[in-house]
């Protein structure tokens, strides 16, 4: 059985149990299997020597989710060719694509998680009451060792957007 951790996340103030480990700076990113669309799987190694800001959110259709993707999406432009930007949720396949053509999102690779929940699970950000996945950044050198790992303590938080992009500047 999965690790669980309580009482170290809430939704609205309510709290959640987060399955998986907490990750920390100087962890060795753990690889996951998640969907680019509903045949064709992509894990960490596709994203082999090249500098990963993952943006963790729980489903592209919610205000600060959105935000979230729209402000990665334009430091994205800014972050040169050995860095990619990953938006992870358990949003189905064709549902971050409709999203990502309605807002103009076209430098953040979306990802699904629906399926077996293996990011989730592996950086201990899978909700267990409700499946999705808590809002999360990490940033991943490109010899996929954690750099910067931002876990929010409330659901519906904004993440620390300065940070985790000086992070990634400081690694090209």
């Amino acid at each position: 059985m999965a690790q669980e951790r309580t009482g170290v996340a809430t939704l609205k103030g309510n709290p959640i149990t987060l399955i998986g480990p907490e990750l920390k700076v100087g962890d060795k990113a753990p690889d996951f299997k998640v969907n680019k669309n509903l045949i064709e799987q992509a894990s960490l190694a596709d994203y082999a020597g090249k500098v990963k800001l993952i943006s963790v959110v729980p489903s592209l259709d919610t205000g600060v989710c959105d935000a979230q993707t729209r402000r990665f999406n334009e430091e994205a432009a800014t972050l040169g060719d050995n860095v990619v930007v990953l938006t992870i949720s358990v949003d189905l396949p064709f549902a971050q694509s409709r999203w990502c053509g309605a807002a103009g999102i076209d430098k953040v690779i979306t990802l699904s998680d629906y399926k077996d929940h293996s990011f989730g699970q592996g950086y201990g950000v899978l909700i267990n009451e409700i499946k999705l996945l808590m809002r999360s950044i990490f940033v991943i050198d490109a010899n996929d060792t954690i750099q910067y790992v931002e876990y929010l303590g409330e659901m519906t938080e904004h993440p620390n957007y300065e940070n985790a992009i000086a992070a990634v500047k400081k690694l090209v």
